[in-house]
């Protein structure tokens, strides 16, 4: 499914109904399809500085934790299901995220949240044919966990070119 930019969060019927996505379309729409295969509806949000947050679904099996996710960037999708914890599935993402200016971006993290919650306020969220930003407003309200300590951020090291331009094969430009 392509990658489409845009200032939308369409609901998974909506998804499937273009065939595009962006991240957050993208966890909520494998959010759905999770759960339609028996597993629990859950988002992960990361949070960045100096570039856009990244929403992720996961799942777990045999007692490990997985992703699906849908980015721009190469190294921000899928995640296979082999990490003993939802920290060591989010810090796997450290090193793909960053922006064009090759800063290291990532630095928090909150979830799982089990979009079974809206269930009852919100019981067509994945049929709906209109937006599910409550979704998004509701994964920037919770609290997150920082993931460095200041003195690590400062040492963090840029990305080097060949990184670079490795995260942004495919990407799709503005």
């Amino acid at each position: 499914m392509p990658y489409h930019l845009a200032g939308t969060a369409w609901s998974p019927r909506r998804v499937l109904r273009e065939r595009t996505a962006h991240c957050l379309e993208g966890a909520v729409f494998a959010a759905a399809a999770l759960r339609v295969l028996g597993f629990p509806p859950l988002l992960l949000d990361l949070e960045a500085v100096q570039d856009t947050d990244h929403v992720v679904a996961v799942f777990r099996s045999r007692g490990h934790w997985g992703a699906i996710a849908k980015s721009n960037f190469s190294g921000l999708r899928y995640r296979e299901p082999v990490h003993r914890s939802l920290r060591e599935l989010v810090m796997t993402y450290f090193d793909g995220y960053f922006n064009l200016r090759g800063e290291r971006t990532l630095r928090a993290w909150a979830g799982p949240v089990n979009l079974a919650r809206f269930d009852r306020s919100r019981p067509d969220w994945m049929t709906t044919e209109g937006d599910v930003w409550w979704i998004a407003e509701h994964l920037l309200e919770i609290p997150h966990t920082r993931l460095l300590r200041p003195a690590m951020v400062r040492a963090l090291s840029r990305v080097d070119r060949r990184a670079l331009a490795a995260g942004r094969v495919g990407q799709r430009e503005h």
